[in-house]
């Protein structure tokens, strides 16, 4: 009859424990511009306006993802909020770009995408 090897028992968070070197707001920062980004609409707009030479109009959007006005300002809002975005109006138009001071992260994440 075969004998099963007996493991030694470990005691938790002693064995081997890694090393942490990203300070928690940073992790919490890119943890946002993920979020943001996760959404498949957003991250096409991202990409878009990474490409673009100048702002982009909302309706240019609008007419571009066939989505109506306030679903495109929704996205470009959850955009805002993390920092990636900004805006400028004109009128009764907005025009978006990426921020111009993104973080050292954001800027690495918008350029990995493909």
């Amino acid at each position: 009859m075969e004998r099963l090897a007996v493991l030694p028992e470990r005691e938790r968070g002693v064995c081997c424990p890694p090393t942490i070197t990203v300070r928690p707001a940073k992790v919490d920062e890119i943890t946002e511009i993920l979020k943001a980004l996760a959404e498949p609409t957003r991250l096409r707009m991202v990409i878009a306006l990474r490409e673009a030479k100048e702002a982009v109009c909302i309706c240019d959007f609008t007419g571009s993802f066939d989505l109506s006005q306030p679903t495109v300002s929704h996205h470009m809002g959850k955009l805002r909020d993390a920092g990636l975005v900004e805006v400028t109006k004109r009128g009764i138009w907005s025009f978006y770009r990426l921020a111009p001071h993104l973080s050292q992260s954001a800027r690495g994440i918008i350029e990995a995408i493909g």
